[in-house]
């Protein structure tokens, strides 16, 4: 252990769409107009899978489903694009935007939690991701964070973002010191596959029944009650 570490008695890593917040579709806005402006199709996204999949293998489904072979070029080109947008669409309204009940007063309440880091788990690309939270004044209680650049699989980040707090001087002694919080049962299995805990929370687009169907250990409505929402996410 590097003498300057501290152990801390957990990690908390948050999704972000449908977990803390809505965009009220700017992501889906902003790449499907990039998707017509580089490739030259309309609605390229209508229709896939979004919930718990990463930015990359959205954009890979519709480039799939289009016919198209790209370079690593024209991907990168395409996400350079998408964040311009991307900042440019979060600005207006849209269905639901806006925090998840009780996410404000949970984060406050975590950020003088002594031992405890909050971090991010997203499939967001990480500028979008920024700039997102940025504009709900989110961004001020995360540390770290893994995203949908660092791996196309969500399997693949929790230790990534282990490995971010780490190299801030966090590391927790056991896998399950890690704690995913997401909407989806991706976001468990993601958790599962790490060996960390996993809070799922009902505010996207699954339902607690569903929710309840995988191994999470936890499944929380909402996080309107605060206290009740710490004493799960620390138990």
């Amino acid at each position: 252990m590097e003498a300057s570490s501290t152990v801390f008695s957990k990690i908390l890593l948050f999704d972000i769409d449908g977990t803390l917040l809505l965009s009220g579709r700017a992501g889906y806005r902003a790449l499907t107009r990039t998707f017509e402006e580089q490739f030259g199709v309309e609605s390229g996204f209508a229709g896939i899978p979004v919930a718990g999949q990463t930015d990359a293998l959205i954009l890979d489904a519709a480039l799939k489903r289009a016919g198209l072979e790209v370079t690593s070029g024209a991907k990168a080109r395409f996400h350079a694009r998408y964040c311009e947008l991307f900042a440019n669409e979060i600005q207006f309204p849209g269905p639901r935007k806006g925090l998840m009940p009780g996410v404000a007063e949970l984060l406050e309440v975590l950020t003088r939690q002594e031992k405890i880091r909050c971090g991010l788990l997203t499939g967001n690309f990480a500028k979008p991701a920024r700039i997102k939270l940025q504009h709900f004044d989110l961004w001020k209680y995360f540390y770290f964070g893994a995203y949908g650049d660092d791996a196309p699989v969500r399997d693949d980040l929790v230790p990534v973002a282990v490995e971010r707090a780490r190299r801030e001087q966090v590391i927790v002694q056991t896998p399950g010191d890690v704690v995913v919080i997401g909407d989806t049962p991706l976001d468990v299995q993601c958790a599962v596959a790490a060996g960390a805990r996993s809070i799922a929370v009902a505010t996207g687009s699954y339902d607690e029944v569903t929710l309840r169907e995988t191994v999470a250990d936890a499944v929380l409505a909402d996080f309107s009650d605060t206290q009740k929402t710490v004493e799960v996410l620390l138990s």
